[in-house]
């Protein structure tokens, strides 16, 4: 198998060659042709050279984006330079700074045998444990149950997945890889996914970039995929609120739908983040390409 190893990245080098070292050992006694490919997002850090002996990795290409772009986007530019300008079976998009463990990508790899012939399914790394605070912990909680909620969707990974060549040709033609690589995934497989447990690992180095703000912005952009789904159950929960409070019915009894129309609002606007055209073309956003090896 031809596979393709695909990190987003922006400034945070030191951890990225720490990944490529663990991948190239964890790689090493597996019997496939393994690539990386790293998505710089305009980063405004200079990157150091890397002086590992990555042996295990057939090569190493640093595609260099114009403007930054983005987490998602960096996956979805990566996903197309991939579809069109390379050979490959399985694409693996993973976390640069070590939340996405490297050891785990054996797991995926154990599925490819019972994964083809007949049918050729994504696989998802379903996170079974996390590694940040309480508070955060919770916070995800609740995004979770929003998720299925709005959406009727149980959405229990993020980026680390490995993806056949044809479930990456249906992403890169569908709007919302744009602006939710796991919603889109959701969508465009329509659910039908093969699972293995996945434990978030720690940063090499530094805090984590995911914020309070982050996690509600990463939330409404999954939830803002279904956006149609989510209006209809809206619209429904509204109206069976109102018969409920209609012998009761005042401007109080209103606050609890005040959330409600805030949700539809809010993801009717990051859903703008969809676009087709932006995704099409943006290979235009590379500035050049760097072959390490």
């Amino acid at each position: 198998m031809k596979i393709k190893i695909l990190i987003p990245i922006y400034n945070d080098w030191q951890s990225v060659n720490k990944l490529l070292e663990n991948i190239n050992d964890v790689v090493l006694s597996l019997p496939h042709k393994f690539s990386v490919i790293i998505v710089n997002d305009a980063s405004t850090e200079k990157r150091p050279e890397i002086s590992l002996k990555l042996d295990s990795l057939k090569s190493i290409k640093i595609i260099n984006i114009k403007k930054n772009q983005g987490h998602t986007r960096c996956i979805a530019t990566g996903l197309k330079y991939i579809y069109e300008k390379e050979d490959f079976d399985y694409v693996i998009p993973m976390d640069g700074d070590g939340e996405d463990r490297p050891e785990e990508i054996k797991e995926f790899l154990n599925w490819l045998p019972m994964n083809s012939g007949f049918v050729e399914k994504a696989i998802v790394g379903e996170r079974v444990k996390r590694s940040e605070n309480l508070f955060f912990k919770i916070c995800y909680q609740i995004h979770k149950l929003m998720t299925l909620f709005f959406t009727g969707k149980s959405i229990k990974y993020g980026n680390f997945t490995c993806l056949p060549k044809s479930t990456v040709q249906r992403m890169v033609k569908e709007k919302g890889t744009w602006n939710s690589f796991s919603g889109s995934l959701y969508k465009t497989e329509k659910g039908d996914l093969l699972s293995v447990p996945s434990k978030r690992g720690n940063r090499y180095f530094g805090p984590s970039k995911m914020s309070f703000k982050s996690l509600i912005f990463h939330s409404l952009s999954i939830i803002s995929v279904f956006k149609i789904t989510v209006l209809i159950r809206s619209i429904l929960f509204l109206l069976v609120y109102i018969f409920l409070i209609y012998q009761k019915i005042s401007i109080i009894m209103f606050i609890p739908a005040l959330p409600v129309l805030a949700l539809i609002f809010a993801v009717f606007i990051i859903s703008e983040r969809e676009n087709l055209s932006e995704l099409s073309n943006c290979l235009t956003n590379i500035n050049d390409i760097q072959n390490l090896k």
